[in-house]
This record gives C-alpha cells, structure tokens and sequence, in this order.
C-alpha cells in the first residue's frame, strides 16, 4: 500500500508543480529544455534495460517487438489527431488556440495522460523499482507540460487559480490509468503482461525521439541537455541497484 501511494504521489505532483509554476513565473528555458532531456535519459533507459527485457522474459521476442511496435503507432495516431502544445518554449502546434472549451480541453489531456498512468503500473507484475523509475520520469515530463498549460490561460484570462485548477486536472486522467493497470495487469496472461509492456516501451521510446529530445535540443548551444540526458539514463542504472 505504501509502495502504490508514493506512485500516486508522483502522478500528481508533476502536474501540479507545473501548473503552480506556470501561474507564477516560467523557469528559464535552458532549465525546462534540462529537465525534458534528463526525463528522455530516464524514458529511454527504462525501455531498454528494464522494459524490453521484462517484455521478452515474460512473453517472447515476437511478442515483444510486436508490442514496441503497436505502443509507437498508437502514439503516432494521438499524436497526429489531437492537437497540443509542445513543451519547447510552450509552442502551440498549427491549429491549437489557447482558449478552448473545456470539454475540448479535458479530452485531449485524456488521451494523451491515460497511457501515461498505464505506464506506471508496469511494476505492478515485475518490479517497484521499474514503476518508480517510470513514474519518476512522467513526472519530471509533466512539469514542462503543466507549465505550458497554465502559462497560456493565464495570460489569456488573467485568472491565476482558475489556470492553475484547471491545468491541475491532467493529474486525474494519469491516476485512472495508474489504477486501471496496476488491477488489469494481476489478472491477465504472462503473456498479454509482456506485450503491454513492450507496448510501453514503444511508447516510451516514441515520446522520448518524437518531442522530449527535439524539444530538449530547441536553441540549446552549449551541450548541457546531452548531459542531463545521460544522468536520466545513470538515475536508472543506480535504482537498479537498490
């Protein structure tokens, strides 16, 4: 029960230190450009030292790219049907306005966190430490998008707690995912278990090539972010120890 509260703790802390900072003063870019790479080290890392072996342990190597394969495509297709803002320098993509409904608003967030959950509840049928490792990272990856979410409707609305309250709310789709998971993944086959994870992995890996790394590199010329992502990668090979 302790070990699921604390991963509980960190689906919902991302978002809402985000969220507070954005309705309060951005961060430097260089910092939020730091934190985006050092979450790809940690993501990428576990894909590949934890998740993929787990996968093949659990499954098969079929199965398993299988999996990797099917996670990318699922979060190309999000990717490419639901507009969102980017986390580099909070840049919209064609088409986004910052003021939209909410229901608008809400669904998007939705699709887009409730695999995150989903993610964290890996452990649930290996290891903690990979549940940590994974939740640590959406975390430290959801910071930069709380800031991004709020940022814009404050300064649009002028209404800090409304900005901050609403940009807070993309912690719940997370926690329905977590939840979801951690019960769905102790009554499954082995073998389903081992292509949800390398469907993770596939996930992972996507959001790690596709924006946290491009994202990490906007405008950065003095190679801090090639080191924050190896420290992400060396966070998770020190957890492995513990």
């Amino acid at each position: 029960m302790e070990n699921i509260l604390i991963v509980v703790i960190l689906a919902v802390i991302g978002p809402v230190i985000g969220s507070l900072i954005g309705v309060i003063k951005r961060p430097s870019e260089l910092f939020m450009f730091n934190m985006l790479s050092f979450a790809a080290g940690v993501m990428l890392a576990i894909s590949f030292l934890n998740l993929i072996p787990e996968s093949i342990s659990l499954s098969s190597i079929l199965i398993c790219i299988i999996g990797v394969v099917l996670g990318a495509i699922f979060m190309y297709g999000l990717d490419k049907s639901i507009k969102h803002i980017h986390p580099e320098l909070c840049s919209q993509e064609q088409g986004m306005r910052l003021k939209k409904t909410a229901i608008y608003l809400l669904t998007g967030i939705f699709l887009h966190n409730f695999p995150e959950g989903m993610a964290m509840a890996i452990g649930s049928v290996s290891d903690f430490k990979i549940t940590l490792a994974v939740a640590l990272a959406i975390a430290i990856h959801n910071i930069p998008e709380g800031i991004c979410t709020s940022a814009p409707y404050y300064h649009v609305t002028g209404k800090r707690m409304k900005s901050f309250f609403i940009s807070s709310l993309t912690a719940i789709p997370i926690l329905i995912g977590f939840v979801f998971a951690h019960y769905l993944f102790q009554n499954i086959p082995l073998q389903l278990v081992g292509l949800i994870m390398g469907a993770t992995a596939g996930f992972m890996i996507y959001i790690s090539s596709d924006e946290l790394i491009p994202s990490s590199c906007y405008k950065v010329t003095n190679h801090s972010t090639i080191f924050s992502l190896i420290a992400g990668i060396l966070l998770v090979i020190l957890l492995g120890l513990l």
